[in-house]
């Protein structure tokens, strides 16, 4: 088994009309955050499929699915590391989570990010230091930034929120909106849990905080309460 008979095998299944749709949606038009990705128009229950099929491909090829001008190649790639990190023992996980962060620059849009990062990077920092997420949410790479939020998604499923909080406060000034998304999202999940908890960080940022970052983070409230938030009168 290797990439080249993981790629036919995804020519296949190309859908052009599903493409274009993706296209659109994805932001792949000049200066975009997608800018210039390309799509085989093959949704992702379907490679969800594959990647059970293709779960014994190796790393190394692996990587080279995950270095593929489309997308699907590169979330294929992803998912099946995803779930061998998921069932694998403690030194295969360091080393899907090395080879994570060595390929950042592959893992380039946001749904790559959010159906690998919990998993891989915040699986394996459980029990571990994370000062690598500090280091990611300082990086430049819009992606990494995402990567450092969404990893926490792990923590927070598991009621461990503070570095939820710690990230989102450096991400306050990001200039990115699919950064404010991730972060009030996550801000969100920490509410789900434990309201008293975000409304803490809120109380204190709120007035701050990018518009859509609140907005993603009080979507669950009451409406009363959301209001005050929108209005600035909490």
């Amino acid at each position: 088994m290797n990439a080249e008979i993981v790629r036919r095998r995804l020519q296949e299944l190309e859908v052009p009309e599903i493409a274009i749709f993706l296209q659109r949606f994805f932001k792949t038009g000049p200066g975009e955050y997608g800018d210039g990705d390309l799509f085989r128009g093959i949704r992702v229950p379907l490679l969800r499929k594959l990647a059970k099929e293709f779960q014994h491909l190796t790393l190394t090829e692996t990587k080279k699915l995950l270095r593929s001008s489309y997308h699907e190649d590169r979330l294929l790639a992803l998912l099946i590391v995803t779930r061998a990190c998921e069932r694998g023992d403690d030194p295969l996980r360091k080393k899907i989570f090395n080879f994570y962060l060595n390929n950042t620059q592959f893992i380039n849009n946001w749904d790559l990010v959010d159906s690998s990062a919990p998993q891989i990077v915040g699986g394996y920092l459980w029990d571990k230091d994370r000062d690598v997420l500090y280091r990611l949410a300082r990086s430049r790479q819009l992606w990494e930034r995402r990567i450092a939020i969404m990893a926490t998604f792990y923590f927070v499923k598991r009621n461990d929120d503070a570095d939820t909080l710690k990230i989102a406060e450096m991400l306050l000034s990001d200039s990115e909106d699919l950064i404010h998304k991730a972060a009030g999202w996550m801000l969100r999940e920490v509410g789900n849990r434990n309201r008293d908890v975000e409304e803490r960080f809120l109380l204190k940022h709120y007035r701050q905080m990018p518009r859509i970052m609140l907005r993603y983070s009080i979507e669950k409230f009451p409406e009363p309460r959301r209001q005050q938030y929108l209005r600035g009168k909490v």
